[in-house]
């Protein structure tokens, strides 16, 4: 079997192969952007993730991936960024089919970064290393020597969400294989078929069978994953809540956990901001992929100044957007994922005028082919204290909010459990920097929005995670640091 934006049923990939479910359980994979089955994939249950981790474990304990030399790692990860990119057609179709992404969006950003993102970390295999260090202890011989090393932990347990399927299981398995773990991937069920293939990709590139497994299934095989004795580290992005849950899971085990988790990321627009620029990079903010994105900048603080001017410009410009099938690639906005979200953004948007917000653009269904499609909805004269202020909605809502002055935008800014991603907008270089000291986020973008790179580490404070996706902050995060002494003297040092 080979995945192609044609596959119609898939299974697992355990151990370099193609297996069904030991149950033979399967699930249905939804076009959202036409409302019915497109796939049919194996489900993964407990059975599955037992079978996955142990041939794991057997591929990390016989070093296949990790006693390769580095520099041979290194050149096996480019060839998963070269097949990436001469796979750039098939898999947009994929994403497009399975998560509704536009597809031109998904050629020009999510593909060409997580083809860099392999890229990236090819160049930090030869990375993992330790230090010397100097040894001192009162009353002992001085002739000690003392130094580091790194390791990788083992097996590694990735679960990734739907909104973006390609770039996140790229974000886990690039820095994990970089250590030299093994791992089992556990994508969400809504998005499967684009992450097998990219464990079909990684096959193709060398890298040997068992080290990359991936596990399509729905809560079971999650679940099952977390609790694992023989998996040592979780890694996951999603929901807060489900966060939360995978945190207690883990505990028993006293497992290493990395959360990218959810945001209400403010977007901070000053009177001496160039509104024009901002108005269009706000609107990419929080539109981009239909507002499904953890560090959309759903919350747009506006100084009260150049308020109604920039309602005025955002509302404008989103009425323009299109919204429709993510195949046809002059549509700007695709559907959301599901009609489980569908109805809960619409719920949002409901709550919205029923706490008094105005309704300045968007705030209806659209009943196209029978998908998911929703208008970029824009609210302003939204207060912080209301629902859709604090709460993620993860679809296309914008709350535009007033402010005056750095000290209420500050207030606002920090107002909610979250704290993945800010923007300041403004002129004033002291005051950029000010706030992106004051404003409690793990990114803060100064006069743009959701610009990311794999050199720098991405993720958050507060509610909204653990640890750091990309950089070299990443590559930590699969590494354990074992220290080793060595004594020298000609007498060692005893007590008895």
């Amino acid at each position: 079997m080979v995945i192609s934006a044609k596959t119609t049923e898939a299974y697992l990939w355990i151990g370099g192969e193609w297996q069904p479910a030991a149950d033979g359980a399967m699930f249905d994979v939804i076009d959202p952007a036409a409302g019915r089955v497109t796939a049919r994939v194996a489900n993964a249950g407990e059975a599955d993730v037992d079978k996955a981790v142990a041939i794991a474990q057997e591929a990390f304990d016989d070093q296949r991936w990790l006693s390769m030399p580095p520099l041979e790692r290194g050149r096996i990860l480019r060839r998963i960024a070269e097949l990436i990119r001469q796979h750039h057609h098939e898999l947009a179709q994929l994403m497009t089919r399975e998560n509704g992404m536009p597809v031109n969006q998904a050629l020009f950003i999510e593909i060409p970064l997580a083809a860099d993102c392999f890229d990236f970390f090819a160049s930090l295999v030869v990375k993992p290393h330790g230090e010397v260090l100097p040894f001192s202890v009162a009353g002992a011989a001085s002739d000690y020597m003392t130094w580091t090393v790194k390791e990788p932990i083992g097996v590694a347990g990735l679960i990734t969400p739907w909104n973006f399927p390609l770039l996140m299981p790229t974000w886990k398995i690039a820095p994990a294989l970089a250590a030299g773990c093994t791992m089992v991937l556990k994508p969400a069920p809504e998005t499967p078929l684009t992450a097998l293939k990219l464990a079909e990709l990684c096959h193709e590139a060398g890298v040997p069978e068992g080290v990359v497994n991936v596990l399509p299934g729905l809560d079971e095989a999650g679940k099952a994953l977390v609790r694992h004795p023989g998996v040592p580290k979780i890694a996951f992005t999603g929901e807060t809540a489900t966060g939360r849950h995978i945190l207690q899971a883990a505990a028993p085990g006293i497992k290493r956990v990395t959360l990218e988790l959810g945001g209400k990321s403010p977007n901070i627009i000053f009177a001496d901001a160039d509104l024009e620029q901002a108005a269009k990079s706000a609107l990419f903010g929080v539109f981009y992929n239909s507002g499904q994105v953890c560090q959309a900048g759903s919350r747009i603080l506006v100084e009260r100044a150049v308020y109604e001017p920039f309602v005025e410009r955002l509302a404008e410009r989103a009425k323009k957007l299109k919204v429709g099938p993510g195949v046809d690639a002059r549509n700007d906005l695709g559907p959301v994922i599901s009609r489980e979200q569908y109805e809960k953004v619409l719920r949002y948007i409901d709550i919205g005028k029923r706490e008094g917000a105005r309704l300045a653009a968007g705030g209806s269904a659209l009943d196209e082919r029978g998908g998911y499609f929703i208008e970029p909805t824009v609210f302003a004269d939204v207060t912080p204290s209301m629902r859709i202020a604090c709460e993620e909605i993860f679809g296309p809502v914008a709350a535009v909010i007033p402010f005056e002055g750095e000290e209420e935008a500050v207030r606002i800014a920090n107002g909610t459990m979250y704290g993945l991603a800010a923007a300041v907008w403004t002129n004033d270089i002291k005051r950029a920097l000010r706030l992106s000291r004051r404003v409690k986020s793990g990114t803060v973008w100064i006069n743009t929005y959701q610009v990311l790179s794999p050199t720098a580490p991405f993720g958050g404070c507060k509610q909204s995670g653990l640890g750091r996706e990309l950089g070299m902050q990443a590559l930590d995060a699969y590494l354990e640091t074992k220290t080793v002494i060595c004594d020298l003297n000609e007498r060692p040092m005893t007590l008895f």
